[in-house]
């Protein structure tokens, strides 16, 4: 199986430009994120594509797999390329797995099914995840993003699915600490890796046992990240917690996630929190890749969004 254990890119693709164009900037990003030390350095283990900011639910099946081809050619040879393939339906699921094994990818990270929520039991989920596993010819990595979906895989079925031989690992963004230590402890005795699904709590993650993260923010500050999970493990944990609180408006700005009212205490965090894809494109032409536009109906930052997105970095050291 695929060792996704430290930091994986979750990439931003554009999908508003699909065709030569497409494919000439996304070789053009992966060849200068590929150069960049901490990536060929062996901290960044490999790219995802068709996460939540692949914009994936917008895109046709023929659309997904143009973007994982084209990101296999753009990538360095040595990073692993994880793809999104999660449908609605099982079958579908299957299909867009063995298709995009077919283009390149390593492993597939397949996103809870939610549209019909209230019937999405563990039972439910179990089946799902373990018909796509048995007929996968890649790896699979569960994907829980109860922001975007409203369902949390619950623990139960993580503990359960983490028995089958194909499914390697589990990309948990709810944000929740505790949740993730106990899915470490109750899955201690099999093959799996538990990864944090945001720079935003990865010290916390890693504290608890995670192995790795699949980070948004990598796109932009991928030394910063990988530095992040260099000293957790190696034990330096108060520079760590330093450069983690210097990472968490800067993440909350471009990652859409549920975030305590507890620790909404300035309006910064009130409105950063809700810039997503467009907030991460914008970030990234700042430090000179390319973001591009976002596919409709996502819209482009207003003038005081991005003020707003700029002071999340400048505040922190960034920008």
């Amino acid at each position: 199986m695929g060792n996704w254990r430290r930091i994986c890119t979750n990439w931003a693709t554009s999908p508003s430009e699909l065709g030569k164009t497409f494919c000439l900037h996304q070789n053009k990003h992966g060849k200068e994120i590929g150069a960049k030390p901490w990536c060929w350095g062996g901290r960044n283990r490999g790219f995802l594509v068709q996460g939540s900011n692949g914009e994936f639910p917008f895109l046709a099946s023929n659309e997904r797999l143009e973007v994982v081809s084209c990101a296999r050619q753009a990538m360095p040879k040595d990073k692993l390329l994880l793809a999104g393939s999660g449908c609605e339906s099982t079958q579908a699921t299957v299909e867009m797995t063995v298709s995009m094994a077919q283009v390149g990818a390593d492993a597939a990270l397949v996103v809870t099914p939610s549209y019909y929520r209230g019937r999405m039991s563990s039972a439910a989920l179990i089946h799902h995840y373990t018909k796509v596993a048995d007929h996968s010819p890649i790896p699979v990595v569960l994907y829980s993003v109860p922001a975007n979906t409203g369902l949390d895989l619950p623990v139960d079925a993580v503990v359960t699915l983490s028995q089958h031989p194909n499914i390697v690992g589990i990309k948990d963004s709810g944000g929740d600490v505790t949740r993730i230590g106990l899915m470490v402890h109750k899955t201690r005795r099999q093959d799996f890796q538990v990864l944090a699904g945001s720079a935003g709590f990865l010290l916390a993650s890693y504290a608890v046992g995670a192995v790795g993260g699949v980070c948004a923010l990598a796109n932009v500050l991928g030394a910063q990240v990988c530095q992040l999970e260099r000293l957790c493990l190696t034990g330096q944990w108060e520079d760590a917690q330093k450069l983690q609180l210097r990472l968490i408006e800067p993440n909350t700005a471009v990652y859409q996630c549920r975030i305590p009212q507890a620790l909404l205490t300035g309006p910064d965090s009130q409105v950063t929190r809700r810039f997503g894809i467009p907030g991460l494109k914008k970030t990234m032409e700042w430090f000179g890749y390319y973001g591009g536009p976002c596919r409709a109906p996502l819209q482009e930052l207003s003038p005081a969004e991005e003020e707003a997105l700029r002071l999340a970095f400048t505040n922190n050291g960034w920008l």
